[in-house]
């Protein structure tokens, strides 16, 4: 068993500021690239349901030999030239060219986190690693969704994200993200059966934070898809025709009218 505890004695027993999460959020419409608001309103609104998925995996005998071997997925996750040497078709080779075509890394988003963190609200304990790991696997959701990076599409990664992990403040960016969308750019399109397209998805699926990481980059990506039991993103892409039909790019929103 590891000697690091699952829930920091400091830790505050209830996390569930609505106010302080609209606040942040109110900050994250103004400017969506700010990530450091993301992690404000997870942390303003981690729920009991949360805490208790975390639980089940953190004394889990696959969580405690994750959690002993020391492994820093950003380490596993950034090594791109390890990562191109696996075959044609893997995760881990979709994974790799979707982060360079984007120009992202896993140490970036963890930089986002460090803004955040700087306020002293982190802990190291149990709670804070499964959140590494909700973290570090996000853009890896996007491959296995089939999600983009599109406004649309984030707010579906994070409504799958909420399906499966349960944190209030990830359902509330992806359902709120979602309406916005909806309100400002893209009236005519199904935008918010887009995203509970996704919630359905994350549901259905097993749930990849629990997922032997390094196993499943090395796995050819549709036999994943298949294993994982996740579905097709089908109302996504009638909501991209949709707004491409009203004269919207889903991947300019900026340069629609508002």
């Amino acid at each position: 068993m590891t000697s690091v505890p699952f829930h920091h004695p400091e830790r505050p027993l209830s996390e569930f500021r609505p106010l302080k999460a609209l606040h942040h959020f109110r900050k994250l419409i103004a400017d969506k690239e700010d990530t450091e608001q993301v992690f404000h309103i997870i942390a303003a609104l981690r729920g009991r349901k949360f805490r208790n998925i975390a639980s089940r995996f953190w004394y889990s005998e696959k969580g405690q030999l994750i959690l002993a071997s020391n492994q820093r997925l950003i380490d596993i996750l950034d090594d791109h030239a390890t990562l191109k040497q696996l075959p044609g078709g893997t995760v881990g080779r979709a994974y790799v060219d979707f982060m360079e075509r984007e120009g992202l890394s896993a140490a970036g988003l963890e930089a986002e986190y460090e803004k955040f963190t700087g306020a002293g609200v982190r802990f190291e304990d149990g709670i804070d690693h499964y959140g590494d790991r909700l973290r570090d696997t996000h853009d890896m959701l996007h491959v296995l969704t089939g999600y983009g990076r599109d406004a649309l599409g984030e707010q579906c990664v994070l409504a799958f994200t909420y399906a499966q992990n349960r944190n209030l403040g990830v359902g509330f960016i992806a359902y709120a993200g979602g309406f916005e969308l909806k309100r400002r750019v893209a009236r005519s399109a199904p935008i918010m059966k887009a995203v509970h397209e996704g919630y359905r998805i994350g549901n259905a699926a097993k749930n990849i934070v629990h997922e032997d990481i390094v196993a499943l980059l090395k796995e050819p990506l549709a036999d994943a898809r298949r294993r994982l039991g996740i579905g097709d993103p089908i109302a996504y892409r009638v909501a991209h025709e949709a707004m491409r039909s009203g004269g919207v790019d889903p991947y300019n929103l900026l340069a629609a009218p508002a």
